[in-house]
């Protein structure tokens, strides 16, 4: 990112791969409800597991309906898979992000608007590689609903690995890998390119220091921007994985199926909890990652030179 003095020592690829996972970790303790709430309102108007009956009204509602109906762990079901995810997943797409921008501009300290946007479709894409198997665990413990009679539909992180992969073979953990890249992409580009402008302009025309408020201020666009620009290929992935076999053919008939069935709206199903969820997480995640990265940096100058 930018931002660096030319008296600092910038943080190595190492520093910002590791940082960007931790920071990615924190973010997921602190919005998991919002997260949960989010993919609950967007499988709303699905006939899945006994869900139908179910109506959530709002992200706060919803929120209450869970803790009311099955207790407050539930909005942390899939917590477990999430970090998961984060470690492989936020470690990519975003502490590679510098280096891919550099890749692209071949050095060049001025990266054009281009190399921006496929530096993070880049590191966006290769994220998923990693991390699909964990997402599609995630969003179904997160969709998973405790029956009258108590039964569930995974009794834990490894099970659903173990029964995802025998129902449904391998292919299984990586169901909805095409929109998760596909919504990646763009979830990266919108997120760290915006993030990288406002952060830029700010520090160009002396509106903050490069500190927390700085952060704070460019994570929140970002936030935004994102939830505006993702929320309609969000709302396919979510449902396309959490989807039993045979329901959807693709990620396209899903997407059909919603047109047809539920009309235009259905595709920003959950948009509320998504904005708060985005634009919590992005300023939860940059200020974390931003103070990780300067502390990891400061600790690494300190063991080189204790002198």
């Amino acid at each position: 990112m930018v931002g660096i003095k030319p008296t600092e020592l910038a943080p190595t690829a190492t520093i910002k791969f590791f940082g960007a996972g931790t920071a990615g970790c924190i973010a997921d303790l602190v919005t998991f409800p919002l997260d949960t709430a989010k993919v609950r309102l967007q499988i709303q108007g699905e006939s899945v597991h006994g869900t139908k009956g179910v109506k959530y009204r709002g992200v706060f509602g919803t929120i209450a309906t869970m803790v009311r109906t099955e207790g407050p762990r539930s909005l942390y079901n899939g917590l477990v898979a999430g970090l998961q995810r984060q470690m492989s997943f936020a470690s990519v797409r975003i502490g590679l992000y510098d280096s891919m921008k550099q890749f692209y501009t071949q050095g060049s300290e001025n990266a054009s608007i281009v190399s921006r946007l496929m530096a993070g479709c880049t590191t966006g894409a290769m994220a998923v590689a990693f991390a699909q198997p964990t997402d599609v665990v995630k969003v179904r413990f997160q969709a998973q609903v405790r029956l009258t009679d108590g039964v569930k539909r995974y009794n834990g992180t490894m099970d659903a690995y173990r029964t995802i992969a025998r129902d449904e073979g391998i292919r299984g953990l990586w169901k909805g890998c095409m929109p998760n890249i596909t919504r990646n992409a763009i979830v990266n580009c919108a997120e760290l390119v915006t993030y990288d402008i406002i952060k830029e302009l700010i520090l160009k025309y002396d509106l903050m220091t490069d500190n927390v408020p700085c952060h704070f201020t460019a994570a929140f666009g970002a936030g935004f921007c994102t939830t505006i620009v993702a929320s309609p290929v969000d709302v396919v992935k979510t449902r396309f994985m959490n989807s039993t076999a045979g329901q959807y053919s693709s990620a396209v008939n899903c997407a059909v199926t919603m047109l047809t069935k539920e009309g235009l709206t259905a595709f920003y199903k959950g948009f509320m909890p998504s904005f708060l969820r985005l634009g919590s997480w992005n300023i939860v995640m940059f200020v974390s990652y931003e103070q990780i990265k300067r502390a990891m940096t400061k600790a690494q100058q300190s063991w080189e030179s204790p002198f």
